[in-house]
């Protein structure tokens, strides 16, 4: 038996750690720094790489990392030169979510479909090419924003203030100070993700994330306010598609680069006319897709993180899924993106049922009681024989969960049922 070290704070660490923690092969889970709603918290910060490390050593941990700004800074290449176990992709690897340029640059190079763009570091140039465009645009920030360093644009105008707030106000900073230009492509988005050896990409179970604030995905982008899984917009043979145009490729041409990605790969897609356009990448899990996907594994996912560790990933049968449709709906504090309250008290946490589970984000405890510490607060998840029964049965779950500042969106699942 071993015991594991998980490296963040989120939904995301807190869903995988839950599921890890249904493992026989595990003894004790700890989390860095964790939150309100997990156990064995350990108050080092994700991006406190040789803390982490020195912990990891202490106690003879596998190291699982949840966010992208750890593995950014190199968390995994630290801990393989101290020679512990850890799971995710290296710094170099994980360039396909730092830098939206260099993964933009991959794919181009590769023939990865992705729409069209072009680059800038000058305001002046960036908004002569923004007006020569007759079709919509994205602006995006180069590199990590937390979700929101991407603009949608309806017009060269809208376009054009984009690129001032990223390139001129540097509401970015280092991250806005080069700019991705790109043709808006109009479809459905969709999140395909595949745990992957470095050789071998598994797939996960599919999924569709919520980005905007406000229900009818209206308003500015956010980390994600709910996912549901599996998704109808993926059918069975446009999965094998992504599998084998945008996950297998990029796993083998990432190996030809010399940079073999393990880890959890995450391809944000636009699907158009049966085309699935790669709009990002991301080098984990995606938050909150996690929850429901975790929600749905039947396999061990331990078995599964340590053979991604050690390339053995193609001696596994496939993951197992449970038939069940699962959702997660994002309960947020009242005015995230932006600026929001904090240290209110959540109360209805108590109940439990066998359908749903509610996993922490933003919070923490303090005197026995659970505070808001964040803009997602909670990820309330349930399980349905049927994604409209997961969608009520998550919803109801939520009407006993309260706090003063509660928000969360009322159509999470709905374009799901109106695919079915």
């Amino acid at each position: 038996m071993t015991d594991v070290l998980i490296v963040g704070s989120g939904g995301r660490e807190h869903a995988l750690g839950w599921k890890l923690s249904q493992s026989k092969k595990i003894n004790k889970m700890y989390f860095a720094p964790g939150n309100g709603g997990t156990n064995n918290n350990v108050q080092i910060a994700p991006e406190d790489v040789d803390n982490l490390a020195k912990f990891a050593s202490e106690k003879n941990c596998m190291t699982v990392v949840g966010p992208e700004v750890p593995l950014s800074l190199g968390i995994v290449d630290v801990f393989m030169q101290k020679g512990l176990r850890i799971f995710g992709p290296t710094k170099a690897a994980a360039r396909l979510e730092s830098s939206k340029i260099w993964a933009k640059n991959f794919m181009k190079r590769n023939g990865i479909l992705t729409p069209e763009f072009e680059t800038f570091d000058d305001p002046k140039e960036a908004k002569e090419y923004a007006k020569s465009k007759n079709y919509q645009l994205v602006v995006k920030a180069d590199g990590l924003a937390a979700g929101k360093g991407v603009v949608v644009c309806n017009n060269s105008s809208e376009a054009l203030v984009a690129i001032d707030k990223m390139l001129v106000e540097n509401n970015f900073g280092e991250a806005g100070s080069k700019i991705i230009l790109e043709e808006r492509i109009v479809g459905v988005e969709a999140s395909y993700i595949a745990l992957s050896d470095g050789v071998t990409a598994v797939p996960m179970a599919t999924s569709q994330d919520h980005k905007r604030i406000y229900d009818g995905d209206k308003g500015p982008n956010t980390g994600g306010m709910g996912a549901y899984s599996p998704t109808p917009i993926i059918s069975d043979s446009l999965a094998k598609k992504i599998q084998k145009e945008v996950i297998n490729k990029t796993v083998d041409c990432m190996k030809k680069e010399g940079n073999q990605f393990k880890g959890f790969l995450y391809a944000g897609i636009m699907l158009n006319d049966g085309n699935p356009y790669v709009l990002e990448f991301n080098a984990r899990m995606g938050d909150p897709e996690c929850q429901p996907i975790m929600m749905r594994m039947e396999s061990d996912l331990y078995d599964y993180l340590t053979a991604s560790i050690d390339g053995n990933l193609s001696q596994l049968p496939p993951i197992s899924w449970k038939k069940q449709s699962a959702i997660c709906v994002v309960l947020a504090s009242k005015g995230y993106p932006d600026s929001f309250p904090k240290n209110e008290e959540i109360s209805g946490l108590d109940f439990q049922d066998e359908k749903s589970f509610v996993f922490h984000a933003g919070t923490k405890r303090e005197n026995g009681k659970i505070l808001t510490n964040g803009g997602r607060v909670l990820g309330v998840t349930a399980l349905g024989d049927t994604l409209d029964s997961a969608i009520s049965n998550a919803y109801s779950r939520i009407e006993k969960i309260s706090w003063q500042n509660k928000y969360f969106r009322k159509d999470i699942g709905k374009m799901g049922l109106l695919s079915l």
